[in-house]
C-alpha cells in the first residue's frame, strides 16, 4: 500500500478545496495534475497553456542531414600511424608531428589531423615506420596443438586458440612440439621475434619435464656441468628434481635457443622426454592463465622484451 493509500485507509472520501470527493475521483485528479506537470490544462479546464498541435502544417520541420562520407580504409591519421609503429602514444605523436620530427614522402608534416595513405613513406627522425600496430599475446598451450606453419590450416593449430586476440596475423615467436604444453608467445613484431630467436640473446626459460625413467644423480651432475651435443656444450642455468615427486620429474632452467635442444640433451644421456611443460618464458609465467587460455602482455612486459637488443 502506498503512503497516499494509507492516508485514505479509513475514509473513502477526502477534501479537495471545500468539497469532499470520492477516492476514485481524487486519484483521477492527481493523475491529471501529474500529466500536466503542475500547469493548468487548456480548453474547458481554463488552463493557460496549449498542447502542441501538428495539424494543418504545424508539424516541426525535419532538419536536412547530409550523409557522412565513408572513411577511406587505405588512409589513416598521421598520429595513429606513428603510434601504431610503436614509437610513442598518439598524444606524444602529436607533439613530435608539431615539432617537425615526422616526414611523409620526404616532406615534414606539422598539420594536426593530417591523413596519410598506407602506401606513403612515413619516417620518424629519419627512421622508416611500419603502420601496423604491434601486438603481443601469450598462450598457455594445451597438448595436441601444432605450432608449425604447414599445419596452420588444421583444426588443432595454436592460431585457432588466439583467433579473437587480433585482426592482425600473430605468429609464435618459437615452437613447442605438438605434444608439449606451456607458455607460447605470439606477436606481429618481426624485429622482436628475430632478437628473441638470436643465439646471442638467450632468453630465460624454465621447463617441467617428465622422463621415461628416473634421472640418476650422476646424470643430473653431468647436465649441471654441461653435455656435449653436436660438438657444442649445452650449459643449463639450473637443473633439479621436483619436490615431492618421482625422480623422473625434473625442473630445468636454460637460456639456449637451439632447436629442440632439451630433447637432444636428454637423448644424449639415453633418456626420453614423455612430457614437457614450459612454465616460464622470459618474464612471463603461467600465473592466472589456465591451459588453453591467452592474455595480452602488459605494457611493462612489452618494455622488458624490447630492452633485449
Amino acid at each position: 500500500m502506498t503512503p497516499d493509500e494509507n492516508r485514505f485507509k479509513t475514509h473513502n472520501t477526502n477534501l479537495i478545496g471545500n468539497t469532499f470527493l470520492p477516492l476514485q475521483q481524487i486519484w483521477s485528479t492527481m493523475s491529471r495534475e501529474d500529466t500536466n506537470r503542475g500547469k493548468k490544462a487548456s480548453g474547458r479546464q481554463g488552463g493557460n497553456f496549449k498542447k502542441n498541435s501538428y495539424a494543418r502544417g504545424n508539424a516541426p520541420l525535419k532538419k536536412e542531414t547530409t550523409a557522412k562520407q565513408p572513411s577511406d580504409p587505405n588512409s589513416i591519421r598521421l598520429n595513429k600511424y606513428v603510434a601504431n609503429s610503436g614509437v610513442c602514444s598518439r598524444r606524444d605523436a602529436d607533439i613530435y608531428i608539431a615539432a617537425g620530427n615526422v616526414t611523409v614522402n620526404g616532406k615534414p608534416i606539422t598539420e594536426m589531423g593530417y591523413k596519410v595513405k598506407l602506401t606513403d613513406e612515413v619516417k620518424f627522425d629519419g627512421r622508416l615506420l611500419n603502420p601496423v600496430k604491434k601486438e603481443y599475446v601469450v598462450l598457455n598451450k594445451p597438448k595436441d596443438f601444432s605450432t608449425t606453419v604447414r599445419d596452420e590450416k588444421g583444426k588443432r593449430h595454436v592460431s585457432g586458440l588466439i583467433s579473437n586476440a587480433s585482426k592482425s596475423k600473430l605468429l609464435p615467436v618459437d615452437k613447442l612440439d605438438k605434444g608439449d604444453t606451456g607458455l607460447l608467445m605470439f606477436t606481429n613484431d618481426g624485429d622482436l621475434t628475430k632478437r628473441l630467436k638470436s643465439p646471442i640473446n638467450g632468453l630465460r626459460k624454465i621447463y617441467h619435464l617428465v622422463l621415461d625413467r628416473d634421472l640418476i644423480a650422476a646424470d643430473l651432475q653431468k647436465i649441471k656441468e654441461g653435455v656435449l651435443v653436436d660438438e657444442k656444450v649445452v650449459r643449463v642455468h639450473d637443473v633439479s628434481y621436483i619436490d615431492n615427486a618421482p625422480k623422473r620429474e625434473v625442473g630445468l632452467e636454460i637460456f639456449s635457443s637451439r632447436s629442440n635442444i632439451i630433447e637432444r640433451l636428454f637423448a644424449q644421456l639415453d633418456y626420453k622426454i614423455m612430457k614437457l611443460d614450459r612454465v616460464v618464458y622470459g618474464g612471463l609465467t603461467k600465473k592466472d592463465l589456465p591451459r588453453g587460455h591467452w592474455r595480452y602482455l602488459t605494457e611493462q612486459e612489452i618494455i622488458n622484451f624490447n630492452m633485449i637488443k
